[in-house]
């Protein structure tokens, strides 16, 4: 067996090499590599003794505490804060510390997160409303946002100093879990119209807008009239999920319902909930205005009642914007043009819709045989 070669300021802690050496108040450091290669604790130690020579206290790495979950949390939550999507986050972060609030950062491996993963995507969840009842596992793509939110966790804990390499590593081997969003549910034009006589006084102009913007849910509710330009006929979206600015231009149908809402002094927003409008209006403080109160943030029990006194089924306030590209798929308009339309990010999220272009494409391939007939009929009258 080899001799190992000592070398001083150099040692072993089980398979981990340390280094020590003296500091410029003429203590004695000791600093772990986090490492099993001799190379490596040669490397620092070079580095630690130029630093000394240079008159440089060296910045050592600290000792790995042993954080547990509840801590990374906590440090984490203010990290979000003003985050796109922080309310979201927070509810992960809140399930993630009944999962494993106590736990040690260093306990965290592969087979403990995919075990969280399988229970999520496998077990039944109780339902909070009614307190006695159970709802069906959750879906794929639900366990993937959480999970990615998790990985996000631990990638800060190692930017914190919080773990290890080999924690953040184990913890990242995690594959997401493949997910079906193939779900197209539309409506015809009849069935539009059907959903739209069925809608209260309040829902309808918010529903004829969607299926006619194919804006999201969270961009109609949160529109404000300063992002509405009637004169040039176009609304300007900023706060959109992809972070990009969007235009939506406005039809004759969008016009109208806009012409036809009385703009309120006291609340920004164009679709207002008179629920939820405070009777003081908004106020200065420290310089800013207070932002005023109205908005919807929820119609599903209104929506929901549309749909069944319209007697449609399966249909979702989102499957107004599938609708909107659905059509418009359907009746010629490219594939390109609509995912602007939608604000997607790339084309790939827009070509869902293809399939339903199958009649417009047929189309354009039928002018091949009525060129060629054209050819034909050239061809003979030239012969004789």
């Amino acid at each position: 067996m080899p001799k190992i070669r000592k070398t001083k300021g150099i040692y072993r802690r089980g398979r981990v090499y340390w280094i020590t050496f003296m500091g410029l108040d003429g203590k004695q450091k000791y600093e772990s590599t986090g490492s099993d290669l001799k190379a490596d604790a040669e490397l620092l130690l070079a580095q630690r003794r130029v630093d000394i020579d240079q008159g440089k206290e060296p910045i050592t790495r600290r000792r790995d505490r042993n954080y547990t979950f509840s801590q990374l949390a906590e440090k984490y939550k203010p990290f979000i804060a003003n985050q796109k999507g922080a309310a979201t986050k927070s509810g992960f972060i809140s399930h993630f510390e009944k999962d494993f609030g106590t736990l040690k950062l260093n306990n965290f491996n592969l087979a403990l997160v995919e075990g969280w993963q399988s229970r999520k995507l496998s077990e039944n969840r109780p339902e909070r409303k009614k307190g006695n009842g159970e709802l069906p596992p959750l879906k794929p793509a639900s366990v993937n946002r959480a999970l990615a939110c998790l990985k996000h966790m631990f990638t800060k804990a190692l930017d914190w100093e919080m773990i290890s390499d080999d924690v953040f590593k184990r913890v990242r081997k995690v594959k997401l879990s493949p997910e079906n969003n193939r779900r197209l549910r539309y409506l015809s034009f009849e069935e539009s119209a059907t959903l739209l006589n069925s809608c209260d006084k309040h829902l309808k102009p918010i529903v004829a807008f969607a299926l006619n913007t194919g804006c999201r849910r969270g961009e109609i509710l949160g529109l404000t009239w300063d992002r509405v330009d009637l004169k040039h006929g176009f609304i300007l979206l900023d706060d959109t999920k992809s972070g990009k600015r969007r235009e939506i231009p406005i039809n004759a149908t969008v016009r109208a319902v806009l012409q036809g809402i009385v703009r309120r002094l006291d609340v920004p927003y164009v679709f207002v909930n008179p629920e939820t409008v405070k009777e003081r209006p908004p106020v200065k403080e420290g310089g800013k205005k207070r932002p005023a109160s109205g908005r919807y943030y929820d119609l599903k029990k209104s929506f929901a009642t549309a749909c069944r006194k319209a007697g449609i089924k399966d249909f979702h306030f989102h499957d107004l914007r599938h609708t909107f590209a659905s059509q418009l798929v359907m009746n010629g308009v490219d594939i390109t043009t609509v995912s602007k339309l939608l604000g997607h990010a790339n084309l790939t999220m827009t070509l869902r819709y293809a399939h339903l272009a199958q009649g417009h494409l047929k189309s354009a391939v039928d002018v091949l045989s009525r060129l060629s007939s054209s050819h034909d009929n050239l061809h003979d009258k030239a012969a004789v």
